[in-house]
């Protein structure tokens, strides 16, 4: 039976776990969750894979290089669910980020390591986009802020024990089995998705886009452009914050045509949420990366105890965003979600900067990442909520490609900003070089606060 866009086989007010929509969304969930546990895991072992591969140098790079191949993957995935559906897209996504966990899993230089993630990145990101077109597909739009609280609650068991766990198994058996066991939980993700893919529909052949060739084509530079970003860290002297200029500004021109239009200016409506989605990302996403290693290197912390932070950070997001998706937005308006969010993710940066000026407890750096956590899971359901509203369902899989996009794109901005201020104060030897990171974050987070004011109006719910 074909199931009409935005309905489930049981319409009305059933919940998530309801009849018709309980097998979509144990699938997504489960297969955010595999995601949720391949990033934690990454910021708790990275530092042992680095030391393992020596590739100490491209510490940063390991995290930006899946974000820049997500962006070219997006746009395909984006414009591909539009024209065929998201049934095929899905499946060729899934396939790809397994054979790039099963490279990583495998590999035993930093080159093939580091391969390993970009293929990885472009089905993860493809993926990304797929998930949220199957949301305005299925679930009416009453039930969205749930599903994506949903979302954000498949970070709890992994934070829970993601951090710990990854920790553990790089100390008994090595970081290889790691991404053994995340490639295991991926594909029992996929085929638990599988019977609900039968159920999405197929858009006629009139409503199908054409297909974007230059705009497939500035993605793959803006892939290059921010990856790019990401090598500045290991070049000398002035040629580092050099090549970060000029990729800052290779990455706009490319990133302008796969953006809705005024994003660059912030104008009202989508492009402000896209702004805000990337700046909020920047902020936190180049910052979570040093946490763990500020705590083994400076503190101690074997990398099972430094997970710690991240575990407690994934708890408070997921709580945030649940109780998100149950305040009315009447009360939580988008100017007070975003004024909130970007509010506790400063105070988080900030605890973290003092931390590292001080030498004060950990503890302190600890707590400050549990409210930044919270900060990010009332700001991340809201844009993704605001995205599907504020565009046309046949559109809808481009907008949500443009939201993915200024995701990955803010964070590997902040890794590479983050990554030149910490080579050039010192690395991990100096605590100031985790300061300065830090510091900047904290000033990127109340950039975007200052922003908030253009938030324009939002229409109501439909359905």
């Amino acid at each position: 039976m074909t199931i009409p866009p935005g309905r489930a086989a049981r319409p009305g007010r059933a919940g998530i776990l309801g009849r018709g929509y309980v097998l979509p969304t144990v699938g997504m969930v489960a297969i955010v969750a595999v995601s949720a546990f391949q990033n934690l895991a990454m910021a708790t072992i990275m530092p042992v894979i680095s030391r393992d591969l020596d590739g100490e140098a491209l510490y940063s790079l390991a995290f930006a290089a899946p974000l820049a191949a997500g962006v070219p993957g997006m746009v395909v995935a984006g414009t591909w669910a539009d024209r065929s559906g998201a049934r095929v897209v899905t499946i060729v996504s899934a396939l790809l980020f397994a054979l790039g966990t099963a490279i990583v899993a495998l590999a035993g230089s930093m080159p093939v390591f580091l391969g390993g993630r970009l293929v990885e990145g472009f089905g993860a990101g493809a993926l990304t986009v797929v998930l949220y077109v199957i949301v305005s597909r299925i679930y009416p739009e009453h039930l969205h802020g749930r599903i994506f609280a949903g979302f954000a609650g498949a970070w709890v068991v992994p934070g829970l024990v993601g951090p710990a766990a990854a920790g553990v198994v790089t100390d008994t058996w090595g970081w290889h089995w790691v991404f053994v066991g995340a490639l295991v939980i991926a594909v029992g993700s996929f085929v638990l998705l599988l019977p609900s893919l039968r159920r999405l529909p197929v858009p006629d052949v009139a409503d199908r886009p054409a297909w974007p060739g230059p705009r497939i084509a500035w993605s793959a530079v803006a892939a290059v452009a921010v990856l790019g970003l990401n090598t500045a860290p290991d070049l000398a002297g002035a040629l580092g914050p050099l090549v970060l200029a000029v990729g800052l500004v290779v990455a706009v021109v490319g990133l302008r045509p796969l953006l809705p239009v005024g994003t660059f200016r912030v104008a009202p409506g989508l492009p402000t949420v896209v702004v805000m989605r990337a700046v909020a990302g920047a902020a936190y996403m180049g910052s979570e990366v040093y946490l763990p290693y500020l705590l083994q290197a400076h503190h101690g912390f074997s990398p099972s105890a430094a997970g710690v932070t991240l575990t407690l950070a994934a708890i408070s997001w997921a709580a945030a965003s649940w109780a998100h998706g149950r305040i009315p937005e009447r009360v939580l308006t988008a100017r007070r979600t975003f004024s909130i969010g970007l509010t506790l993710v400063a105070l988080g940066l900030l605890a973290a900067f003092v931390v590292a000026v001080t030498g004060v407890l950990p503890v302190v750096m600890i707590a400050g990442w549990f409210v930044a956590g919270a900060g990010m899971g009332i700001v991340y359901p809201r844009t993704s909520m605001l995205t599907l509203r504020l565009s046309d369902r046949a559109d809808q899989g481009s907008a949500s490609s443009a939201l993915a996009i200024g995701d990955a794109t803010g964070a590997v901005v902040g890794l590479a900003i983050t990554g030149v201020a910490f080579t050039a104060f010192g690395g991990r030897a100096a605590t100031v070089s985790f300061a300065v990171v830090f510091g900047a974050m904290t000033l990127v987070a109340l950039a975007g606060l200052a922003l908030v004011r253009r938030v324009g109006p939002v229409p109501a719910p439909r359905g």
